[in-house]
């Protein structure tokens, strides 16, 4: 993976331009691909009373399912929808989204989206939030699935105002393992951004394979997860540290599994299999990565560490969303 990574200082306040301002600064240099099936959905939180109050609106397939309140009214849970199932050549899916003051939005979907073969151009899917001072936002979809063929580019671009905070999920599978349809030809390119903290690009080619089959690459591997939970400010020290540590005790635990192989380490859904580590940055960035042979052992150590960080960030119960036990 040819990755581009960087740590920023903040930059200077840039002008309340809404989407376009931020559509501009995700797309970058280059040509941006033509779309053949676009699609765009934009999500507005907003705080009323005790509870947030979540608008969408659509063009194209798709769309906002559902708004769920398993928590109170205060944090809403959004199930997002694209019939068509994925994307092929040309397709490009946008989402956009704003989190007022005080709301606290978590944004999830019932199925893995698909990149299948492209013939036609780039595949691609943007996402572009703000989220304000004192509202949080939980984007947390299920798992990107990676078909031979595909060329696909996947984008998110969030600006932190305030103290605004985020956590981020991402887990992609590269080919279709279980199938013993692998990812032999192909692109896929992820590149994830935090207004002036983090900047990352990864491209990952299907003939790479220093990079796939590599030590210092994939390894073997052919799952990537990504957890990030991030601040606009520096959260007190104690709470950084004791985040920290919960994502590296339940990396711990998987290597603990490697070396015991019990039937108990199996029935707690840790995988001996996983590589990973956590990093703590300025304060107020925490990033975890875990490489895998399959989806599930990642997902399930992502999301037991999304529930520690949100206990101790947030002093938050974990309460998954309902449609991911469906």
């Amino acid at each position: 993976m040819k990755r581009d990574a960087a740590l920023l200082p903040d930059p200077p306040v840039p002008p309340d331009d809404g989407a376009a301002g931020i559509a501009a600064a995700v797309a970058g240099p280059g040509v941006e691909p033509a779309a053949r099936w676009p699609a765009r959905l934009t999500l507005h939180a907003r705080r009323d009373g005790a509870a947030t109050r979540l608008h969408g609106a659509h063009v194209g397939p798709l769309r906002l399912l559902k708004t769920l309140y398993p928590e109170g009214p205060g944090v809403a849970h959004a199930v997002l929808v694209h019939p068509p199932g994925g994307l092929v050549g040309g397709d490009r899916l946008d989402v956009d989204v704003a989190v007022e003051r005080g709301a606290h939005l978590l944004v999830t979907n019932p199925a893995a989206t698909r990149f299948y073969r492209s013939v036609a151009g780039v595949a691609a899917q943007r996402v572009m939030a703000r989220v304000a001072a004192g509202a949080q936002l939980e984007w947390l979809p299920q798992e990107t699935l990676a078909y031979d063929g595909c060329d696909a580019l996947n984008a998110w671009h969030v600006r932190l105002e305030g103290d605004a905070s985020l956590m981020a999920m991402e887990v992609l599978a590269l080919g279709l393992g279980a199938s013993d349809k692998p990812f032999a030809r192909g692109r896929f390119v992820q590149q994830f951004e935090i207004e002036g903290l983090w900047r990352e690009r990864g491209v990952i080619d299907a003939q790479d394979s220093a990079l796939l089959d590599g030590p210092c690459g994939l390894a073997g591997r052919r799952v990537l997860g990504t957890l990030v939970f991030a601040a606009g400010e520096a959260w007190v020290p104690a709470v950084a540290e004791a985040s920290l540590e919960a994502a590296r005790a339940a990396l711990a635990a998987c290597a603990a599994a490697v070396s015991t192989g019990t039937v108990e380490s199996a029935k707690r859904g840790i995988a001996p299999d996983l590589l990973g580590g956590a990093t703590l940055l300025q304060g107020r960035l925490l990033v975890l990565r875990v490489l895998a042979h399959e989806v599930e052992p990642a997902m399930r150590l992502l999301r037991r560490v999304r529930a520690s960080w949100r206990q101790l960030g947030w002093g938050l119960e974990a309460n998954e969303p309902r449609i991911w036990a469906s």
